[in-house]
């Protein structure tokens, strides 16, 4: 079947690239291996709620419309969420239907799938960036009697094997999955290496809030100065709840989370953690309160002062003395948070880099007419948020218009 242009993923990206493409009446497919927000629906532990409250999911000609604003939709409100603005417009979904290879053509682009060929001038990937969890080659030294699992496959406590539970990775996932395990009655081992730590709420309003008002949400790709590093920044240490209540590593401690360091390595029984713990600590202590200098000074400059609560930093975070071995004897459960590696089987190898990522300058491939969306720092700071596909998914509309204008005329 021919078409205009082909997105593959019909998630938040997607559907806002769609949205831009029916606003242009330009003619496009959206292919989908599972069902409109497949990854929410089914890849999410129960408890799971954005990291960004609610008024930040805006997506084009569609926003959030409940009655807390200020509060963090739930796993299945965002599936809904979703499900309404695909409704909205009608999205043109091809569900339940899997890329097998995209192809460039003497006209465009061949994608095939398990349900058949689309033939199309440009190419939309929309697939997000949380989609093959990265278990480390350390995982195949653990003993064979520990259930080793990944956060798209953990739900709830219900599910975890007796024993102590050894949690890696300290990030958004890791540290919400250990605080989980924790107070459900859990013995729970974090190891922790580089992370982001920030309040929840600072100076009585969300750390989101502020992150967008003095701009830093809207960084751009071309204005940073090491782009790639800013890629591959871990996900920020917070939760979602209605108490809105900070999640870092000082109330992990006070829940009863033993705190370790980066896993380092298994020897027979044994799981060894760097002994860097105490400056992964301080690095992330550090870079928080420079953010939180940034906006007590944009505070002052607009004269919010007196209209905000006192400027109380966080404490910092409590170093006791780290055990740097743990007995694995005692491990009923591993859960690996240790981030995402990008998997596209079905794109030609030349397109991507050394470590699989697709090469791309703000969403702009290095083939004529192929396109992504919706990886972090795409083209601004937030393009991995629901409220960041938008802006991104608007520019490279602009693009995508422009190409599609070109090949007309090359044709004709």
């Amino acid at each position: 079947m021919h078409i205009s242009v082909t997105i593959i993923g019909a998630g938040q990206a997607g559907l806002a690239m769609s949205r831009c493409l029916t606003d242009r009446s330009i003619d496009h497919v959206l292919i989908e291996r599972g069902e409109v927000a497949n990854s929410w629906r089914t890849e999410r532990w129960d408890s799971l709620r954005l990291l960004t409250p609610n008024w930040m999911s805006r997506l084009p000609g569609f926003s959030y419309r409940g009655d807390d604003p200020d509060g963090y939709m739930a796993n299945a409100e965002v599936v809904d969420f979703l499900a309404g603005y695909h409704r909205s417009f009608d999205a043109p979904v091809q569900t339940n239907t899997t890329v097998m290879s995209v192809r460039e053509t003497d006209h465009g682009y061949r994608v095939v799938t398990d349900q058949g060929e689309w033939n199309s001038r440009a190419v939309v990937i929309a697939t997000g960036a949380a989609s093959t969890p990265h278990i480390p080659a350390v995982a195949t030294d653990l003993p064979s009697a520990i259930h080793q699992l990944a956060p798209i496959h953990y739900r709830n406590p219900n599910q975890i094997d007796d024993g102590r539970v050894l949690v890696v990775g300290a990030s958004a996932s890791g540290a919400q999955i250990a605080d989980e395990l924790q107070h459900s009655g859990r013995d729970v081992t974090l190891a922790v290496g580089d992370h982001v730590r920030l309040p929840r709420t600072y100076r009585g309003m969300d750390i989101h809030w502020w992150m967008n008002t003095i701009g830093l949400l809207d960084d751009r790709y071309d204005e940073v100065e090491d782009i790639t590093r800013a890629r591959r920044l871990p996900s920020l240490q917070l939760v979602g709840t209605p108490e809105k209540r900070t999640l870092d590593l000082n109330a992990l401690t006070d829940a009863g989370v033993q705190l370790v360091g980066r896993l380092a390595g298994v020897a027979g029984s044994t799981a060894q953690f760097s002994g860097g713990f105490a400056n992964h600590c301080a690095s992330a202590d550090l870079k928080m309160n420079r953010l939180l200098d940034d906006i007590d000074e944009h505070a002052t400059r607009l004269g919010l002062d007196r209209e905000l609560s006192a400027p109380e930093r966080p404490r910092p975070t409590t170093i006791g003395k780290a055990s740097t071995s743990l007995d694995l004897r005692d491990v009923g459960t591993v859960i690996w948070a240790t981030g995402f590696r990008p998997k596209y089987p079905w794109i030609e190898e030349h397109l991507l880099d050394r470590k699989g990522a697709i090469r791309h300058e703000g969403g702009i491939m290095e083939r004529p007419g192929m396109y992504v969306l919706g990886l972090p720092f795409t083209r601004r700071r937030k393009s991995s948020f629901i409220d960041g596909v938008g802006p991104d998914a608007v520019e490279l509309t602009g693009q995508l218009v422009q190409h599609l204008d070109a090949t007309a005329l090359s044709v004709n």
